[in-house]
């Protein structure tokens, strides 16, 4: 079953914010809004621009080598390296180049990275890119995987978010509860919905949604 999308405009002129609004569970929380980020993470156009405004808190200031992508942001990640690897900006990989990375999870949902990618995070400037950094658990996972296999965190980046640091990091979103001022997320035992008896519209996760 399609939710009722709606398209949010912001002062960003090509960039939109799609969310329905409701009661909604996450593994971690439960919130009244689905962010319907799908189309900015595999659209190529929408991808582009939202690497061409997260990069530009990054120029000439911030050294990456690899970005390592959440939440099935390959697509933006691949633009965003495109954008950190032209003229101006810094970058310390002996090749000139940028690896585009994503994460493996174990059963606990612990962040691994096998031999054959470690060279990518070991000794690298890493920058974390996230669909959404709401309760912040994946990110914070990511941040420590990032320094136990030796890389150095350059910064987190995401479409959406509602903190602005993880573990001591700044956070660069393209929105946060500026753009959505209602937004509101509770833990799941104390989830004032829940306790009026109102029933979940649907499971949401990074890869989507599932309607109850």
């Amino acid at each position: 079953m399609q939710m009722n999308m709606v398209k949010l405009p912001t002062k960003k002129g090509n960039l939109f914010l799609r969310v329905a609004k409701g009661h909604f569970a996450t593994s971690h929380s439960h919130i009244n809004y689905y962010i319907d980020v799908t189309t900015q993470k595999t659209r190529l156009s929408e991808a582009k621009a939202v690497a061409q405004e997260l990069v530009s808190v990054y120029r000439a200031s911030t050294i990456v080598d690899t970005v390592l992508c959440l939440d099935g942001t390959q697509v933006i990640g691949t633009c965003l390296a495109s954008e950190l690897t032209k003229d101006g900006f810094v970058n310390m990989n002996a090749h000139q180049t940028i690896y585009v990375v994503t994460p493996e999870f174990t059963s606990g949902s612990q962040i691994i990275f096998r031999d054959n990618i470690t060279p990518m995070i070991a000794g690298k400037h890493v920058l974390i890119l996230a669909a959404t950094i709401t309760t912040g658990y994946t990110a914070q996972a990511a941040v420590a995987a990032v320094k136990y296999y030796g890389g150095i965190v350059a910064g987190l980046s995401a479409i959406y978010a509602t903190v602005d640091t993880c573990e001591g990091y700044p956070i660069t979103s393209i929105f946060n509860p500026n753009d959505l001022p209602d937004y509101a997320s509770y833990d799941a035992h104390a989830c004032p919905w829940c306790q009026a008896g109102q029933k979940i519209d649907a499971l949401v996760n990074s890869y989507g949604y599932s309607t109850l």
